[in-house]
């Protein structure tokens, strides 16, 4: 009887894990150099050395994939422990500022956006891929925050927590959105402290704040 050597398996990261993370980063560097209107799933399987294919096997169309290669920049965001919550929301917001600022994710995120407000598979999946992944940094922030008793025990009913975490968000990345590709004007450090106070303290303490802007 023959015996068998066990196959040897190769260290490294799986083939399928490495070729998305190929075809992602290929997605924004088409964004950059094409464009969105200009962007095709034949560009992007060239850049990334794999066939079409292997896109289709797992993203069903152009629309898809873009969300996808600009929810992993979001996933590059977190929530810095500057010692207190006015300073760690600083931090977060010049961070999400700054990828916003990157043409790969300006011009996709802009063009998603504009996508889905015809396409109600494709809205669904800007909010589980970047909405629900990134409402992590407000739940980190709440309980750090809990912990250094700058914020009171979160509500006992679950879906009133949920409903604070959700405007929570939807407040502060609302604003950033539109200060950067709406208005088009620079969430710089003199404009995230104001609207820091903002958040915290609300219209009439940050106007009565000697510190505001």
């Amino acid at each position: 009887m023959q015996s068998r050597t066990p196959a040897t398996t190769r260290p490294g990261r799986p083939r399928s894990a490495a070729a998305a993370t190929a075809i992602l980063a290929a997605t924004r560097a088409a964004l950059v150099e094409l464009g969105w209107s200009k962007l095709t799933l034949g560009d992007v399987a060239a850049r990334a050395g794999v066939a079409k294919t292997t896109i289709y096997r797992r993203w069903p169309g152009k629309n898809e994939l873009v969300v996808d290669a600009v929810a992993e920049l979001f996933d590059e965001l977190e929530l810095p422990d500057r010692g207190s919550l006015a300073a760690d929301i600083e931090g977060v917001v010049l961070q999400f500022a700054a990828i916003l600022d990157r043409p790969e994710a300006r011009s996709g995120l802009m063009a998603a956006v504009a996508e889905s407000t015809r396409d109600e598979a494709l809205r669904e999946r800007i909010r589980d891929s970047i909405v629900e992944r990134q409402k992590r940094l407000v739940l980190q922030g709440r309980t750090r925050a809990q912990a250094r008793g700058e914020l009171p025990p979160e509500s006992s009913d679950p879906e009133d927590a949920a409903r604070t975490v959700d405007l929570i968000f939807d407040v502060v990345a609302g604003a950033v959105v539109h200060r950067t590709l709406v208005s088009g004007r620079p969430a710089d450090e003199e404009w995230v402290r104001g609207f820091t106070q903002v958040l915290l303290l609300g219209l009439r303490g940050a106007a009565a704040s000697p510190d505001g802007p």
